[in-house]
């Protein structure tokens, strides 16, 4: 009988275990920042359901996916507003950030992050009929109107723009895009993958991209994206060996299909 008991005891300890490496992976993100992570009614062969209703797809949620995939664990989308997601790490709500975030070392304070899992530049958002769609340095940006996300390092290198009207930070990338459109700012910085995307997406618009030396300065931390995790996660190692198996030329083609299928408009 005792050992019936002990035995029935294993089973129940197994199934238990099994049970909690069964559980989701709830990854947290924007749901509103093409190409790399947006919101669709349908659902498609790249793209992942989103708690509370619609599906996300983008290059963060393929990266998602893969990271779920390699830890056997079935991806929940955690739609979650920008200045949420730390917190949301933090107190357990989501597991992961997986939302196009900068491991900077003002956020590390507070969270841990994975290698990175892409690496981009600084560019600026303009409309294509502005005078200042011809600039080749952010000295030919001086006079201008320009935003950028709340809370980001692309709004605090705005300073960097010799002679710049640097208006207020707005939440969201759409809104930016809004902005711009209504002509109440003349540009906003975005990573070049987000530009790419906002102006597949905007005929009206265009990007300024710099040449070494002439665009802003910035540390290679801040023009990375890495994986968001609570302080000591148990999940950093694993995750940082699903993406060291990921090839340099397999994020690119990641982010060109990504871009390739964005929504037409934002």
């Amino acid at each position: 009988m005792k050992r019936t008991l002990a035995v029935v005891l294993s089973l129940l300890t197994l199934a238990m275990g099994t049970i909690a490496l069964a559980e989701p992976l709830r990854v947290g993100m924007e749901c509103d920042y093409a190409p790399f992570n947006w919101t669709q009614a349908e659902p498609s062969d790249t793209s992942v359901p989103i708690e509370n209703g619609g599906y996300a797809d983008g290059y963060d949620v393929q990266i998602a996916r893969r990271i779920a995939d390699a830890l056997d664990r079935d991806l929940i989308i955690v739609r979650t507003e920008w200045d949420g997601l730390p917190l949301a790490v933090m107190s357990g709500k989501i597991d992961a950030i997986v939302a196009g975030m900068s491991p900077t070392a003002e956020r590390s304070m507070t969270i841990d992050f994975t290698q990175p899992y892409y690496e981009s530049d600084l560019v600026v958002v303009v409309r294509a009929d502005s005078p200042y769609a011809k600039a080749e340095s952010l000295e030919d940006l001086g006079g201008a109107a320009i935003t950028g996300q709340l809370n980001t390092f692309h709004y605090s290198v705005i300073d960097q723009i010799p002679g710049v009207r640097k208006q207020t930070a707005l939440d969201t990338f759409p809104a930016m895009i809004v902005a711009l459109n209504a002509g109440r700012v003349d540009g906003y910085v975005s990573e070049r993958p987000g530009a790419v995307s906002a102006a597949a997406a905007n005929p009206g618009l265009t990007f300024v991209s710099f040449a070494d030396g002439r665009g802003f300065e910035a540390e290679p931390e801040d023009v990375a994206v890495a994986v968001g995790l609570a302080k000591d996660s148990a999940l950093r190692e694993p995750i940082n060996e699903v993406l060291a198996s990921i090839t340099r030329e397999e994020r690119q083609r990641l982010m060109d299909e990504s871009v390739a299928r964005q929504p037409l408009s934002e």
